[in-house]
């Protein structure tokens, strides 16, 4: 969606945070200039905080999504809207960042 809008993306699939190699994933996050996490779980301890803390005084903006509402019961996709972690939130958060 934000590449069809003329916003450059690229996508690091981080399937777990360990073992992790903090020197690769240091070398493709400065690549870029902007960055938003999103993780399907509580923020503390997860992607967003390991990002924050890898890149931490290097003047990239970081934007964490993560899920930070009471739980309920829904559909997939109801659950990502509710949680603000669905592709619509995803673009809206690339682009606050521009």
């Amino acid at each position: 969606n934000l590449e069809k809008q003329g916003i450059k993306t690229r996508v690091i699939d981080l399937y777990c945070l360990k073992p992790l190699s903090a020197k690769t994933l240091k070398e493709a996050l400065l690549q870029i200039s902007n960055i938003v996490t999103v993780e399907d779980h509580y923020p503390e301890g997860g992607l967003g905080e390991l990002v924050k803390s890898l890149l931490s005084g290097t003047g990239l903006k970081i934007h964490s999504l993560a899920v930070n509402k009471p739980p309920q019961s829904g559909k997939p996709e109801e659950l990502l809207a509710y949680e603000e972690i669905d592709e619509q939130s995803i673009v809206k958060a690339g682009k606050a960042l521009i």
